[in-house]
């Protein structure tokens, strides 16, 4: 098995280790931990102390020097775990000897088994230790030979042929070496990596260490058989996440024999230089148009968290480890043809552009890492194709082992980051098109035809053509190179100039299509103008592309995507487009009367219908006194709604105040001035005193006042002002503006208000709504029955005085919301009014009929959930290929059928006409699907930057493309698709732009936004976009206004395209109708657990504190808490979460620097500062900030790295150059919210603020259930690490809620208007 093992010339060795510089090589190690204990302490008596000459240190107290290092191992000198080789037994051989000793003989006399004499001859080793010429034993994989250091071993050897590592038989030999390479030559078949040295005599394979040597051995072992883990890992995983890499590394056993008993995420980091650098050898190994694995979002984070340096040889690494490379690609998406076409044409074009550019200007290196200013190697393809070797020059390709990672790595982070910034930047208003046409004029003959009717003609004459009313024209620009505008003629008419009026139509390339729209297609937008006859160029044909009859069943039926040809005057439209909230929808049905056929603009219509609703208006003048100087009215209108006395509106906050001044929440300062910076030497890093999580800034939800009066002053010649309409309200207080404050809102309903007598005047035009509140004893069922039937209901018991702050009945005009004239009438009680209203809503809550719904990679079912508590769907069938989470969804939707299987397969049979699938599950038909929802996973998009056969071949593969032909086969009333909100970013938002060019060339009305899951009702910052369709004949629905005020930070959710800025429908910005939900609403009331708790079903041990709880528990009948299980972390982390205090805003850098004894027995070290921090200097005493020699801006030392301490070494090694880690080991904030939760609570992960906010764990399954807004009676499946992937991969439910209620007015709207 052995004889094959390549092997590695001396000579050649000396020529690669003696590059000259001081390399970095991979990941050190490990020794660190045996000797670390005595260096510490001996650092807590010497501070520590630099050669420097910065002006600006005080000299606070005398500085030290660093205890002395060994010069060739780099081990400090006084640490009491530094271990000495114990010496050679008598009989031990030197190695020439040695080698000629006939117990290793392979062969008899003759050496015909060599197949020259310049291979070096193989022999086993055993019992072996490795030591400097001074004796330490030492590790030999941490770059000291790369650095030519020379290392020796002792050891037993053994014949090539025998596996037996024992003793007997071997040749005892002494001082070998020094060794010129190790190197790893795969795994012997098990889990151990087969690891060898190469001298100037002879390679040796390792077997087993001496007693001594075995701990870092060991270590080595544990490195590199996490660097297989993770190659295999992410060979299949690609779009995995560093929270899904710990999650596997976490659950994999070690094997037998290598010493430890299990992998945490400090194995990793430990190791990460090394394993990174597998990495690279094996996109090495691959082929150049495969994405390199070094740049999926699991390795970035990796490498940025541990600080990993790109770009080093690794000559010395024999053979990197060596797996089979994958060499299935993507599975092959089913397509329907339309989706397929439009793919496919597009990234054709596409592609050949690129390359007729040459792509542009393209870096392919950084110019610093080791790879870049290697030489081209001449043996490669991309090599031999290079001029230079004697090729053709074509490719273009360079070197494949000097292909950049750093430039990748940055590539792919730029791609991923892209418009992902909190505040947009603010770009210029986007101008109606007839403002920014700048046209030019024509020498064409223009004459009139017959005669005008009341000065309108129906016909022109423009040199040759006849034009009439109706006509389309062009018009040509003045800018040559671009195309010409087009408009439909509504009016003609003689102004001292032939006028005509031009409806505009937009191109594709005008629209949030950009690009990737059809050239002959055009939208209607709502814009027109007056324009001299004289700008038009000529006469053009388009014609309106009406649905066919047959619409609904003709997916996945059609031949060609082009719709007519193209002859330079024709073009078609089928849809009218917004373009401040991209939505393109049906053109409303417009016919003009008979006497203004000839001057009928349906844009003019429209736009001024919008702008009269903008302002309000009054109606309905009550009898008044001639000398009151008020005029008052019964109703008043603004925005198409009816405002009467008695009714309840909304108003910003700002609107009015309330008599009492609630002490508002100081932004409080979380800094301790006075730190003890020995203690706390990471403290200096919270300069900043913005808390992540905190909701200070959150806004105050609207306040609510009902309408005593409405009216205008009179003006002097005595006729009402109706410019300034005016309300007269009663103030209504919600709970927090009590004297109770917050903690009042806490325990209340979100929806319960306190009547006041307070009055405030304000204008008609500040009100944003309306709503209902209702005296609670009044309504004829129960409150929660009465909030639970939409989201404007308010109730209130009692009145509230602020002068006595004191609570009281409400008066009797407070019981009555309808009030006569000026707020005058008698109360008579309010069951009659509330019954009457209650009839009046009945219906609707009952003709809505559900629809039957289809949810791909439906996930656990949090989607689908939402929905039907929006009483708008019925999910007959779900599609989930991840087995945990099919069962979850089973477990929660008995009713449906679950299909476990990839959506392809699903999609292939059902189009091949087949009625079942494998199992016998019974396939949705054509016609049965009235709504399609679901979340393609799209992660493989990140990182990929220009176009080329690569991304081309990845996107159309994709999921997204898949979910797309699902849409074009079933046809479903309604379509939405779900995503992060960088789906509406990736590659220069070409995913967005070709996902609403499928949907519009099947016929669908289409919009896309980004909305916040934080603003309908969780705990929880969650930005994600949504794409909504509706088939022709139904109403595109808008998107919800949000429910809850959420921290502005957050709700940046405008989306900039092609340097345009889109927003969504949302009309009231971050304003809500209810107060944040803090994280106390949504967990107080759990009972505490410890780290790893694992007790599925537990007692509430209590009753419900907050409206949430009251709300997420529901009615069950046995209250029995599940999934109130946290996963179990490591001794050394459980140690960090006792140590982080229970301030908000706490993290890793409130950890102190100090020794302590972990559960396992063990205990840790302190924190060595080793060297000058050039960013940060010394401390206020004088002591040394940085942890490795690249905070001196030298390269990074592998022997700088340390373990086993509390403060985790690679935050502070890293932390300059990542905002100082802020957030990573941090609570949650009882008054603020969570992060977006995530499929795996790491403290050290992309979310890392995952730590309870008072008990020592990270939060439970239970807990994150509840930030994502789903009842206590949801069920999960599998174990602990299932169950937080199911939570954090699901859409919050109170989310798609709201997206349901938008749907659900949709469909109500069709049943009216076909009722």
């Amino acid at each position: 098995m052995f004889s094959r093992v390549p092997k590695r010339k001396s000579d050649e060795l000396n020529g690669e280790a003696t590059n000259g510089e001081a390399e970095v090589k991979p990941e050190e190690d490990i020794t660190e931990e045996v000797h670390e204990e005595k260096r510490l302490k001996t650092e807590a008596e010497k501070p520590d102390t630099e050669n420097t000459t910065n002006s600006k240190i005080k000299p606070v107290s005398a500085a030290k020097t660093p205890p002395p290092k060994c010069p060739d191992c780099r081990q400090y000198l006084d640490d009491s775990d530094l271990k000495f080789f114990q010496g050679d037994p008598d009989d031990a051989l030197d190695e020439p000897e040695m080698l000629t000793d006939e117990r290793l003989s392979l062969f008899d006399a003759n050496e015909d088994g060599f197949e020259s004499y310049e291979d070096l001859p193989q022999h086993k080793i055993t019992n072996f230790s490795v030591y400097d010429k001074h004796g330490h034993l030492c590790p030999f994989d941490s770059g000291l030979i790369e650095k030519n250091v020379e290392l020796y071993f002792s050891c037993a050897v053994k014949p090539i042929y025998d596996d037996n590592p024992c003793m007997d038989g071997g040749v005892p030999a002494k001082k070998l070496g020094p060794i010129n390479a190790w190197w790893i030559t795969g795994f012997d078949g098990g889990e151990k990596a087969l690891i060898g040295f190469t001298t100037a005599f002879a390679d040796y394979i390792l077997m087993d260490p001496s007693e001594e040597y075995s701990l870092i051995f060991a270590l080595m072992q544990e490195k590199i058989y996490m660097s297989k883990i993770v190659v295999e890992f992410l060979q299949k995983n690609q779009d995995s996440t560093y929270e899904d890499l710990l999650n596997k590394i976490e659950t994999t056993v070690p094997p037998a024999g290598l010493n430890f008993n299990r992998f945490t995420e400090d194995t990793l980091l430990r190791h990460a230089q090394f394993v990174v650098e597998q990495m690279e050898s094996y996109d090495e190994a691959g082929d150049s148009d495969e994405q390199p694995i070094i740049i999926t979002p699991c390795m970035r984070d990796l490498i940025k968290l541990a600080g990993v340096t790109l770009g080093k040889r690794r000559q010395a690494i024999r053979h990197p480890t060596k797996i089979e490379k994958d060499s299935k690609g993507p599975t092959k998406a089913t397509t329907t043809k339309l989706v397929y076409q439009i793919f496919d044409t597009f990234f054709s074009d596409q592609i050949d552009q690129n390359n007729k550019d040459g792509g542009g200007v393209k870096r392919h290196r950084c110019g610093v890492c080791e790879v870049c200013q290697a030489p081209d190697c001449g043996k490669c393809s991309a090599c031999k194709d290079m001029i230079k070797f004697g090729g053709s020059g074509r490719s273009k390709q360079a070197c494949q082992k000097r292909r950049c990672p750093n430039l990748a790595v940055k590539e792919a982070e730029d791609d991923e980051n892209m418009d992902e910034e909190e505040v947009l930047p603010v770009l210029k208003e986007t101008k109606k098109m007839s403002q920014a046409k700048k046209k030019k004029q024509t020498k064409n003959k223009i004459s009139w035809v017959g005669e005008p009717v009341k000065e309108y003609y129906m016909k022109v004459r423009v040199e040759n053509e006849i034009v009439e009313v109706g006509d389309c024209v062009s018009v040509s620009p003045a800018d040559p190179s671009h195309p010409l505008y087009l408009a439909r003629i509504t009016a003609l008419w003689e102004d001292g100039e032939k006028m005509f009026h031009a409806h505009w139509f937009c191109r594709g390339t005008d629209t949030v299509l950009g690009e990737s729209s059809d050239p002959l297609e055009l939208f209607l937008v709502d814009e027109c103008e007056d324009m001299q006859l004289s700008f038009v160029q000529g006469k053009v044909n388009v014609f309106y592309k009406a649905p066919s009859e047959n619409w609904f069943m003709e997916g996945g039926m059609d031949d060609d995507i082009k719709v007519i040809e193209d002859d330079g005057e024709s073009f078609f439209y089928q849809l009218l487009y917004d373009g401040d909230c991209a939505r393109f929808e049906s053109p409303p049905k417009v016919t003009p009367s008979e006497d203004r056929k000839y001057k009928f603009c349906a844009s003019c219509v429209r736009n001024k219908e919008r702008d009269v609703q903008e302002v309000p208006s009054v109606y309905e003048p009550l009898e008044d006194e001639e000398n009151d100087p008020k005029v008052f009215y019964g109703l008043a209108t603004l925005k198409g709604e009816q405002y009467r006395v008695g009714d309840s509106v909304y108003l910003p906050p700002e609107a009015f105040n309330f008599a009492l001044k609630v002490v508002s929440t100081v932004k409080r300062s979380h800094r301790k001035d006075d730190a003890d910076e020995d203690l706390y030497p990471e403290y200096y890093r919270k300069s900043s005193d913005y808390i992540k999580g905190s909701n200070l800034d959150a806004p105050e939800p609207f306040r609510v006042g009902r309408i005593k009066e409405v009216f205008c002053n009179r003006r002097c010649d005595g006729k009402p002002d109706r410019m300034e309409i005016k309300l007269r309200l009663y103030k209504f207080y919600r709970p927090e503006n009590t004297h109770k404050g917050p903690k009042g809102a806490y325990h209340s309903d979100i929806n319960q208000l306190y009547w006041s007598d307070e009055e405030v005047t304000v204008n008609m035009a500040e009100v944003l709504g309306r709503c209902q509140v209702e005296y609670a004893e009044d309504l004829v069922e129960s409150v929660q029955d009465y909030s639970s039937r939409g989201p404007d209901r308010f109730y209130f018991l009692e009145a509230y005085n602020a002068r006595t702050k004191s609570f009281e009945d409400p008066p009797n005009h407070a019981r009555s919301a309808v009030h006569k004239g000026k707020g005058k009438g008698k109360g008579k009680g309010k069951g009659k009014a509330a019954s009457q209203e209650l009839q009046d809503q009945e219906p609707q809550e009952t003709t809505v009929p559900k629809l039957r719904t289809l949810d791909v990679f439906s996930g656990c079912g949090g989607l689908s959930e939402g929905f039907h508590q929006a009483g708008i769907s019925e999910t007959n069938w779900a599609i989930e290929m991840w087995d945990p989470a099919a069962q979850a969804f089973r477990l929660n939707n008995p009713g449906t059928t679950v299909f476990t299987e990839d959506c392809n397969v699903l999609l292939k049979l059902v189009m091949s006409g087949e009625k079942t699938n494998s199992l016998g599950q019974k396939l949705p038909q054509k016609g049965d699907v009235e709504m399609l929802c679901g979340g393609p996973p799209c992660q493989g998009f990140s990182g990929m930057n220009r176009f080329n056969s690569r991304t081309y071949s990845k996107f159309k593969n994709s999921l997204v493309v898949s979910y797309l032909s699902y849409c074009d086969y079933y046809r479903p009333k309604f379509f939405l698709l779900e995503n992060v909100r960088n789906f509406v970013s990736f590659k220069r938002s070409m995913v967005l732009k070709l996902t609403l060019r499928c949907l519009v060339h099947m016929g669908y009305q289409c919009t896309f936004g980004v909305l916040q899951a934080g603003q309908y009702g969780v705990a929880q910052t969650r930005r994600r976009a949504i794409v909504l369709a509706a088939a022709p004949g139904e109403k595109l629905p808008r998107f919800p206004e949000p429910l809850h005020v959420f921290a502005p930070r957050a709700c940046s959710l405008s989306v900039v395209v092609d340097e345009k800025k889109h927003v969504s429908n949302v009309t009231r910005g971050n304003g809500g109708v209810y107060r944040t939900i803090t994280v106390r609403d949504t967990m107080s009331d759990l009972p505490e657990i410890r780290n790893g708790a694992a007790a599925l079903e537990i007692s509430y041990n209590g009753e419900p504190q907050s409206w949430f709880q009251r709300h997420i528990r529901g009615s069950q009948y046995q209250p029995i808490l599940r999934d109130h299980i946290c996963k179990d972390m490591s001794a050394l982390v459980a140690a960090r979460m006792r140590h982080i205090p229970l301030a908000p805003g706490s993290d890793w850098r409130d950890l102190p620097n100090i020794e302590v004894r972990l559960r396992d027995g063990t205990t840790t070290k302190k924190l060595r500062y080793t060297h000058f921090d050039k960013k940060n200097g010394r401390s206020g005493t004088g002591a040394l900030k940085g942890v490795c020699s690249c905070a001196e801006g030298k390269p990074c030392d592998p022997a700088d790295r340390q373990f086993n301490t509390l403060i985790p070494w690679c935050l502070p090694h890293t932390g300059n150059r990542h905002n100082h880690w802020a957030g990573l080991y941090g609570r949650l904030e009882w008054d603020g919210f969570f992060s977006t939760t995530v499929t795996n609570p790491e403290p050290m992960g992309k979310q890392g603020r995952v730590l309870h906010p008072e008990q020592h764990r990270v939060v439970s399954v239970r807990e994150c259930a509840r930030s994502q807004g789903f009842p206590d009676t949801y069920r999960f499946f599998g174990n602990v690490l299932d169950k937080h992937r199911q939570v954090g991969n699901a859409v919050p439910p109170p989310l798609s809620k709201a997206i349901g209620l938008e749907i659900k007015k949709c469909v109500l709207a069709c049943v009216l208007v076909l009722g």
